[in-house]
């Protein structure tokens, strides 16, 4: 199953702004008036770029086979058992061996962690009756499940024990090849010494990892060449 993971507050600004743009656009071609057309126009277009590459494209995104990272201008794809590590400070941190991925979105601002950290502190009563509903099992789960943390810690979790859960099935799959290697090669040859060695099965697992992927964005950069050439051509017209 894929998940998508942004910032809400992020998408909905995108999003506003797209809407602004295009009824702006709109008034633009229906009232063009030459020149300040054409530059109120390029403004408005590398704004919109901008906006999309920032707002609207980033995102982590959770697939079956792997982890894509899209930042503003690259993605990239990390196979579950790529993953070494995950952490977070102010955004979320992707270890690959000496490779290290920054996630543009989410992130983790100072008074969301405040929040979280107050949400995490134990319940005051102020008096001797309670005059608060008493919440039910599911609710105090799910309290404790996300007390003290935010959002880009949860989604830091998902990605650590999908990765995990990754490394485990492939260790137990090198295993198993190992397993039925050596003992097709006992059947054939008794005592030849051919049985693979004890840390063969972690050298082939370590062969097999897949490689990450890092591309450029296509989107992005259509977004910023379609922005260059309307400001081209306010440049030409004026």
């Amino acid at each position: 199953m894929k998940q998508v993971f942004r910032s809400r507050a992020a998408l909905i600004l995108g999003w506003v702004w797209m809407v602004f743009a295009a009824l702006n656009a709109v008034d633009l071609v229906v009232r063009y008036s030459g020149p300040e057309s054409m530059v109120a126009g390029a403004v408005l277009a590398v704004i919109t770029a901008l906006v999309y590459i920032t707002c609207l494209r980033p995102g982590v995104v959770l697939a079956e086979d792997g982890v894509l990272v899209r930042n503003p201008f690259r993605d990239t794809f990390l196979p579950w058992t790529a993953v070494d590590d995950v952490t977070v400070s102010h955004s979320i941190k992707i270890t690959s061996g000496d490779t290290v991925v920054r996630c543009w979105t989410p992130q983790t601002s100072g008074r969301e962690r405040a929040s979280a950290a107050r949400r995490a502190r134990p319940a005051r009563t102020g008096g001797r009756f309670r005059t608060e509903a008493t919440p039910t099992k599911g609710e105090q789960a799910a309290a404790q499940l996300l007390a003290g943390k935010t959002h880009a810690d949860w989604v830091a979790e998902q990605i650590a024990e999908r990765a995990e859960s990754a490394r485990r099935a492939a260790a137990f799959a090198a295993a198993q090849t190992a397993g039925a290697a050596g003992a097709s090669g006992t059947a054939k040859a008794p005592g030849s010494g051919t049985a693979p060695a004890a840390g063969d099965a972690g050298d082939a697992g370590d062969a097999g990892r897949a490689p990450i992927r890092l591309t450029w964005a296509p989107a992005a950069m259509i977004a910023l060449l379609g922005a260059l050439a309307v400001v081209v051509a306010a440049v030409v017209v004026s």
